[in-house]
């Protein structure tokens, strides 16, 4: 009997380590760990692609840098499904539509960031 309750017992341990184990990357995947929060980045660019997807939507901003040359910025959005709730639809950003982003950049440098908040380009006034 005490062998079987033993058994039992660590057997409901290893479920339990294996459970916990497995949500370390799901807990992660939904941090901001990657983004710089402390930071904000405007961005001036035009949209080339609005990614409509689960779990995260995505926009690829083509900005034009301060020596000319164009770089393409890859934007993390909430869900489609969290979008949706804010009237947001998968045509809700057109590739050529002008944008300013603001985003908590990447840490390691590389050209992206989370979304902070974005609004249309001022037309030019010339």
């Amino acid at each position: 009997m005490r062998k079987a309750l033993r058994a039992m017992t660590l057997a409901m341990a290893g479920i339990t380590a294996g459970l916990l184990a497995g949500s370390q990357p799901a807990a992660a995947h939904h941090s901001f760990a990657l983004f710089d929060v402390s930071k904000t980045v405007e961005l001036e660019g035009t949209v080339k692609k609005f990614d409509w997807t689960n779990p995260h939507s995505w926009v690829t901003l083509e900005v034009l840098e301060p020596d000319r040359t164009v770089s393409e910025w890859l934007i993390e959005l909430p869900s489609a499904a969290t979008l949706a709730r804010d009237r947001w639809h998968k045509n809700y950003l057109k590739p050529g539509e002008k944008l300013i982003m603001r985003v908590n950049p990447l840490k390691d440098g590389r050209k992206g960031g989370a979304l902070a908040s974005f609004r249309p380009e001022a037309p030019d006034a010339s």
